[in-house]
Order: structure tokens, then C-alpha cells, then sequence
């Protein structure tokens, strides 16, 4: 077994050492904020992420925490997991990868630093050369990107569909796929900048499916034809696959806005102008604020309604609200002059705008609402078309952004109810006033 030092206590870092420890490495992981290490240091972990609680409780003999850079000089490998934002223009703050760099401590043998973070492609060559520059030439280097989706992380890391290992030497590479010896899976070796590309090219094609089911639903809502049905039968054909073709109001989280961004504008840099993504992006946005569209045309003005938010998070099973269509949705009805009431059974609903009122029940938020939003796909959300949830609201009015529910049940359950691409009944709809015609002079 290896001794793994992780730079960076975060959702990356913390999945990666426990999931490291499972598979019998010592791991040192070492963060610069002294909250976040005496919190671990307690047994607790900082996020909502399933199983990773128990992991590192369960390997505690195996993995330590600290402040001091030093106690990472006697490990083998040195991961970095630390955050790469996007800056305003749209690349990559690398500015804390480049902080792990200046900071290594003398180091002694072969180490390797493996870069876990999502990097620009070219990022690896430079790293190389600021090691070589500071007299490391005798660490390796290796990128080995991570492709753990939040909320089923560690069964990604553990059965993943493949391992991505690129080097500059096979023997640096060699050493990284050691450690993976006990998981079942494709390695794919590179050399360093394909690897980097592989985790940006596998999430912006992850994205162009999303957006492109997405914009299939807004046809199908003009037509008539049910976007649930057309993704299972595309699902089914085998060159195509089911996966990500889940209509929505748009993805968000750490990963996807910033990856997109980050592989549109590194194209841009070097000359090419990526069309395709652009557009990716684009549906993006407009889908998050197709909902309030949706809410006027039941409602008319959305002007001193309340709207109830349900789910905070940008997807089920995490925390996080990143990038989350609950932050774009609470501004836009805010905008509109509506209330809002958020509710969420794990995400931080702080992060929201203010004004904002956070609800501790699904109960309490709903009571008084003219309309309900489901914003994240929670499992408590799927019993929502009830006699006790009609009965509470001023007006029963869903509006199911993750078609979590079946239209038909929740409409003879005494709810008016659209969905994402979905059929709406002419019944559900409010007849809209129209606007008086203008008065004319004289």
C-alpha cells in the first residue's frame, strides 16, 4: 500500500482520500483553512456527500489532517484537488494549483504529483516546467481528472466506467494505475494534454445532451407530443442510450458552467470558435427562466404572488447550490415582485438571494402558495400532489421542473399541473385578461 498526500479538504479532495483509504493507502490531506481541518479533525465532513461520512470514519487509523505542507513531503503521490474557478473572462483561476506548486516541501525519491483538478489543456507542461524551475525535476507528473458526479461519488470512484491516467513518463503513469489496482475498470493511458481533454470533452458532450433533450421539450410544449416519451424511445437505440436525456430548467453545480466555460474560452484562445457549445450554454440559461413563463401563464402577473421553491440544491443528494437554478429562478420571481418561500432537506438556502423566506417543511412552504415549483428532483417531492398539499395552497398550481411527477395523477388529484415538454391541459390554464387598449387624444 501507498501513502497518498491530498492538496485541498474539499468535495474532490475528501472523496478522493476516503475513497483512497477504502482501498488500504495512509492518506494525508492537507487544507490552508484551519476551520475546515479542526471540523474534520471532529469527525465531520463539511458537506452532504452520501457515504463519505462513513468512509473516513470507518479508515480514521488510516487517513490525517493538517495545516503543515511538511507532513505531505513523505508521500509517494501528492494529489491536487484543489478549486479552479472561472475567472471573469471565462479561463480558469489556477491561481490555487500554482499556490500547491510553490508550496511543495523538499522532497525526496520519485514522487508523483497527480493533478485531480480540472485543468486547461497545456496546464500540465506548464506545471512541469514551474517543477523543473524550482529544482523538482525529480517529481513526475501525471493527470488523472476526476469523473465523480455529486451525490454518487464515491460508488464513481470505486466502479468507475474508466480511469484516466496521462504522463510524460510511462513509469509515473505506471506508479498512479498502482493505486487503482483493487478497482475494476478501463484504464485509458495518454500522453498529459489528451487526459486534460478527456474530462472537458466527456462533460461538455454530457451538457450538449442535456440541452439538446431540453430544447426537443420546448418543441414538444409547442406541438403537443410529450418529451417524456421521446427521450425513452431515442433512449433506446443503442448508438444513443438513456443517459442525460431527462428534460429540465438546466443543469448547474460546480462542474458543468464552469467546464463549459473553460473549454469554450480555451478554444477561443487558440483561435477556434466553438459554436456548438456556445449554444449549449445558451439553452442553458434561457431554460432556467423558462419557468417563470410558465408561472405568469397560469397566474398573469406574478406581482405580490407567493411561490413556493422546492429544492434549493442544483440536483438531488448534495448540498451544493453552485450554478443551481434556484439561485436564477428566486431573482427572476423576486424581479417579478412575487414572495418567495425555499425549501430544501440539506442545501444551505443562505446562498440565496435576499428576500428570499426559507421554509423548514415541505408543508410550511407550500401553506398559502399559488404555486409550487419543483426545482430539485428530493424523493420527498414525489408524494407532493396530496390532499394535505391541495388544501394548504391558495391556489393548487405545480409546476414540476424535473417531471417528477405524473402529470395525469397529480391532475386528478385537484392540481393544475405542466411540466418540462409535456402535454398541458387547456383546463389548467388561467384565462388571461387582456390588457386594455390604449386611450386616444382628442
Amino acid at each position: 500500500m501507498s501513502k497518498v498526500g491530498i492538496f485541498g479538504a474539499g468535495w474532490v479532495g475528501l472523496v478522493t482520500g476516503a475513497c483512497f483509504a477504502e482501498l488500504g493507502h495512509e492518506v494525508v490531506v492537507r487544507d490552508v483553512v484551519p476551520e475546515k481541518i479542526d471540523t474534520l479533525r471532529r469527525g465531520e465532513v463539511p458537506f452532504h456527500e452520501e457515504r463519505v461520512p462513513e468512509l473516513l470514519q470507518a479508515n480514521a487509523e488510516r487517513v490525517t489532517y493538517t495545516l503543515d505542507v511538511a507532513d505531505v513531503a513523505g508521500c509517494e503521490f501528492l494529489f491536487v484537488c484543489v478549486d479552479t474557478p472561472p475567472t471573469y473572462s471565462g479561463d480558469a483561476d489556477l491561481s490555487r494549483v500554482w499556490t500547491v506548486i510553490e508550496e511543495l516541501p523538499e522532497l525526496e525519491g520519485r514522487p508523483v504529483l497527480v493533478m485531480k483538478s480540472t485543468v486547461p489543456v497545456g496546464t500540465g507542461e506548464k506545471v512541469r516546467a514551474g517543477l523543473d524551475q524550482r529544482g523538482l525535476d525529480h517529481v513526475g507528473y501525471v493527470s488523472n481528472p476526476e469523473f465523480l458526479a455529486e451525490g454518487r461519488a464515491v460508488r464513481d470512484f470505486m466502479k468507475p466506467d474508466r480511469i484516466a491516467i496521462g504522463d510524460f513518463h510511462e513509469a509515473d503513469g505506471d506508479a498512479v494505475a498502482t493505486l487503482y489496482a483493487k478497482i475494476d475498470a478501463p484504464i485509458v493511458r495518454s500522453d498529459v494534454n489528451s487526459a486534460e481533454m478527456i474530462k472537458l470533452a466527456a462533460n461538455a458532450f454530457l451538457m450538449t445532451r442535456i440541452s439538446f433533450i431540453n430544447e426537443i421539450a420546448n418543441v414538444c410544449e409547442a406541438t403537443g407530443a410529450d418529451v417524456v416519451k421521446v427521450a425513452e424511445g431515442v433512449g433506446l437505440d443503442h448508438r444513443l442510450g438513456p443517459h442525460f436525456l431527462r428534460a429540465g430548467i438546466g443543469y448547474g453545480g460546480s462542474c458543468f458552467p464552469k467546464d463549459s466555460l473553460a473549454l469554450k474560452q480555451l478554444a477561443s484562445n487558440s483561435g477556434y470558435h466553438f459554436q456548438l457549445l456556445s449554444a449549449v450554454i445558451e439553452v442553458n440559461e434561457l431554460q432556467k427562466r423558462r419557468v417563470v413563463g410558465k408561472l405568469k401563464r397560469h397566474l398573469g402577473s406574478l406581482a405580490g404572488k407567493n411561490i413556493a421553491l422546492l429544492g434549493i440544491a442544483f440536483k438531488a443528494g448534495t448540498d451544493d447550490v453552485r450554478e443551481a437554478p434556484s439561485i436564477v429562478l428566486a431573482s427572476r420571481l423576486l424581479a417579478e415582485g412575487a414572495e418567495v418561500r425555499a425549501w430544501d432537506p440539506v442545501a444551505d438556502a443562505r446562498k440565496l438571494p435576499k428576500g428570499v423566506e426559507i421554509a423548514a417543511t415541505v408543508a410550511e412552504a407550500v401553506r398559502g402558495a399559488d404555486a409550487a415549483v419543483i426545482v430539485t428532483e428530493w424523493d420527498e417531492l414525489r408524494d407532493l400532489a396530496s390532499e394535505q398539499t391541495r388544501a394548504a395552497m391558495a391556489n393548487p398550481l405545480i409546476v414540476d421542473g424535473r417531471n417528477l411527477l405524473d402529470p395525469e395523477e397529480t391532475r386528478r388529484a385537484g392540481f393544475a399541473y405542466e411540466g418540462i415538454g409535456r402535454p398541458v391541459s387547456p383546463s389548467d390554464v388561467l384565462p388571461q385578461t387582456p390588457e386594455p387598449a390604449p386611450a386616444h387624444e382628442g
